[in-house]
């Protein structure tokens, strides 16, 4: 059986993560208490439900905070005895949660009349801290939307049944900020930028005119072949050490040119190795 925990901070999107797995016929349910979890599992073992082989499960902060701390030995316990379990885990940053809550005007469930919700967020970050050590996957969604976060679990639940860890490639531009939930982070900002040749400003990396700019500077293949090189080198180290997704990404300064440029040539390179890779361009989207 394939079962995804769905956990991360409230406001963060779980709702919309357990949803999107509902839509790509996971069996579904949200706010299960962790010590229910093998028991939830052990049900579809039962004849009549063998035919349910992806089951998503939704775990947040409304369990005990016992549990949660408990919550990984659990799930390695499950994994002991055939579950295919993995962990898909969703944070924002404060100042995001803070104004999602206030948009939405709902109550944080760790809210009370002595805990305001500034200091609710803090406290459940520090309570959900044993899964997000735990998880397998996580993203990031200060920066995403409804559309781009449905889009990216749905690809990375696809991409995990391809052999080897699922990669998770992606652009950014430093100026907006560097992605909290990356494992590895690359800095092209030492390349020659297009953005200061003429006529290639409102041109990106997908586009002919940047990537024929690119292909002549050599500063660049010496920069992408060694990246290549480490991520060919420690990528099977990584699939060994029974990680199923990792996220490489790489920026530039404004995340238009160079990253997108080399991220497209990672993408092409790795693919003959690697099946599943989900490609994002955060600034271009």
């Amino acid at each position: 059986m394939n079962l995804v925990i769905i956990s991360g901070l409230s406001g963060s999107g779980k709702s919309i993560a357990l949803h999107t797995l509902e839509d790509m016929d996971y069996y579904c349910i949200d706010n299960l208490p962790v010590g229910l979890l093998e028991a939830f599992s052990n049900e579809f073992s039962k004849p009549h439900l063998k035919q349910i082989t992806r089951v998503a499960a939704g775990i947040d902060a409304r369990n005990h905070s016992e549990q949660i701390s408990h919550s990984p030995v659990i799930i390695d316990e499950l994994q002991e005895h055939g579950i295919d379990c993995k962990i898909l885990f969703l944070q924002a940053d404060k100042h995001t949660l803070l104004k999602r809550f206030s948009e939405t005007r709902r109550k944080h469930p760790l809210t009370d009349p002595d805990t305001p919700l500034a200091d609710a967020i803090e406290k459940e970050r520090e309570l959900m801290a044993p899964l997000a050590a735990r998880a397998d996957l996580l993203i990031d969604t200060s920066r995403t939307n409804v559309h781009q976060l449905r889009d990216l679990v749905r690809e990375c639940m696809d991409a995990q049944e391809s052999p080897g860890p699922s990669l998770v490639l992606r652009s950014f531009g430093y100026k907006h900020g560097v992605p909290a939930d990356a494992d590895f982070v690359f800095d092209a900002r030492c390349l020659p930028n297009p953005h200061w040749e003429s006529g290639l400003r409102n041109f990106t990396g997908l586009d002919n005119e940047v990537i024929e700019f690119l292909d002549g500077e050599p500063l660049v293949h010496e920069f992408y072949g060694q990246i290549k090189q480490f991520l060919e080198t420690w990528l099977p180290r990584y699939g060994e050490d029974n990680r199923s997704y990792l996220s490489i990404a790489i920026g530039c300064t404004g995340g238009q040119h160079r990253s997108v440029y080399l991220v497209e040539r990672l993408v092409k390179d790795l693919s003959k190795q690697y099946g599943g890779i989900v490609t994002r361009h955060r600034e271009l989207e």
